[in-house]
């Protein structure tokens, strides 16, 4: 028997809010990362409260996505790729909803080094790590907007490019403060500003994973390799 689609207008503004929820929510956490590393990178203290401060605006765009979606599924009980569609929103919206956070603890870090720059060394690192993420969660989202679980997929398999940044900044803080344990404090900062950002890192792999799981209904989590 084929699955009831609704199709009332109604019922589509309310699915087109979600995905314009999703797409808001993901512009902002795009730029908590970019201004949270920048304001390690600046030692602009002012331009890290402000950030801090963005972190509210996520939080109330993930509450209103979650209240919407809950009243979609008692009101419309949604079937096939809509139900999909709603529940794994309520899940997106969880991971965006983190990278807000990590960028706020990013943007913490600038506060705890009292405006004082990273090295060029590390800037670069840092730097290198917030492009990659941010291209990747662009990437993530646009695979959303189109359902295109292929692009999906290489967000998926490109995990590991901010891996090897984190570990090359791992190695040049040991190194840095081996040589001079005056560095200890400034080097946990920064470490902990780029464990952020692998941390960024595996929530967008998240959304990539979901993305695929309500395109193909496959779930590639755990997995060595996408399964054809």
């Amino acid at each position: 028997m084929t699955q009831k689609r609704h199709t009332d207008r109604e019922y589509e503004a309310e699915l087109g809010r979600v995905r314009d929820n999703l797409l808001r929510m993901t512009g902002r956490v795009e730029q908590m990362i970019a201004d949270s590393v920048r304001s390690v990178l600046e030692g602009d203290i002012e331009l890290a409260k402000r950030t801090i401060e963005e972190d509210h605006k996520v939080n109330r765009i993930e509450l209103d996505t979650d209240d919407l979606c809950l009243l979609i599924l008692a009101k419309r009980q949604p079937l096939g790729s809509d139900l999909r569609f709603i529940t794994l929103a309520m899940k997106m919206v969880t991971d965006l909803e983190r990278i807000g956070d990590l960028g706020v603890n990013i943007a913490e870090r600038a506060l705890a080094l009292g405006g004082e720059r990273p090295t060029a060394a590390f800037a670069a690192h840092l730097s290198s790590m917030a492009d990659l993420n941010q291209a990747q969660l662009r990437d993530a989202i646009d695979s959303f907007v189109q359902r295109d679980a292929e692009r999906a997929q290489t967000v998926w398999e490109r995990d590991d490019a901010v891996d090897r940044v984190y570990g090359e900044v791992t190695a040049e803080v040991q190194r840095s403060i081996q040589g001079d344990m005056a560095f200890l404090e400034r080097g946990v900062h920064i470490l902990a500003a780029a464990k952020f950002l692998e941390r960024i890192g595996d929530h967008i792999t998240n959304l990539a994973e979901l993305v695929i799981f309500l395109v193909r209904g496959k779930d590639i989590r755990h997995l060595g390799k996408l399964e054809e």
